[in-house]
């Protein structure tokens, strides 16, 4: 596999960010038809342990870490995506 390939396969486009994010949220038992750009983490349920194994997913798949103190701003699926792609 050459870079180009592997920089394609990380590409953090808005579309791919959020799809990876759809994709792990029911893993922390979200359901999936809740899940849209406005939707707050707590509407979702979702806790602190859960954001944190989602920055872990983030981070293997686009190659982006996001820290404590950035998690915890982040209150929307959008504001996370948005951060992801700004960040790759």
């Amino acid at each position: 596999m050459t870079t180009q390939e592997i920089d394609e396969n990380m590409a953090a486009s808005p579309e791919a960010v959020e799809k990876c994010v759809r994709e792990a949220l029911p893993q922390f038992g979200v359901e999936p038809e809740d899940i849209t750009r406005d939707a707050t983490f707590e509407d979702l349920d979702v806790d602190s342990l859960d954001l944190a194994e989602l920055s872990q997913v983030i981070e293997e798949e686009f190659g982006v870490a996001l820290k404590g103190e950035d998690v915890a701003k982040i209150k929307t699926v959008g504001e996370a995506v948005d951060l992801v792609v700004s960040r790759s």
